[in-house]
């Protein structure tokens, strides 16, 4: 599946797609220290539970850059509850393979990468959420299956089928 990439790896500065200028804005910069361990993005005609489309990390031994198309696969999703204006919703974290990934080329679920990159994948949300003074509790893993799952339901729930 398609991702688009809007803050690259190892960046201190989130980017977020602008549909209506269809540009990329520099939302804000994170404290010093803490940057984007692998390229983040979303996934296309999906639409989370905070309004904006589905969050993906891209686990990968390079990085791409604002508006870059991965072609990936879904490996699993850390499961994650947070405030936004005062309201605990869901907004999970899905997480994606390159399929041009030599490094990861054999990892097709959450189970097949070192449990320490899913602890510090945890680690920099809950670091970056909580610096900006919101609350985030992590619920779980999704397998891949279930992953792919949730985001058919999502693209279902937005186009209607």
């Amino acid at each position: 599946m398609d991702i688009i990439i809007e803050t690259p790896k190892g960046s201190r500065e989130k980017y977020k797609y602008d549909p209506e200028h269809r540009m990329f804005r520099l939302l804000k910069v994170l404290p010093s220290g803490l940057v984007f361990p692998f390229d983040f993005g979303f996934i296309p005609n999906t639409k989370g539970d905070d309004g904006d489309a589905l969050d993906v990390m891209v686990i990968s031994e390079f990085k791409g850059f604002p508006g870059c198309v991965i072609d990936c696969r879904i490996i699993g999703c850390i499961q994650v509850e947070q405030n936004v204006n005062d309201l605990m919703i869901r907004n999970d974290r899905f997480l994606a393979v390159p399929e041009v990934s030599a490094l990861y080329e054999n990892v097709l679920n959450l189970t097949d990468l070192p449990s320490t990159i899913i602890s510090e994948l945890e680690s920099f949300f809950h670091t970056y959420i909580s610096k900006e003074g919101r609350v985030i509790n992590m619920l779980g893993n999704l397998s891949a299956s279930q992953a792919m799952s949730a985001i058919n339901l999502k693209e279902s729930v937005l186009t209607g089928m």
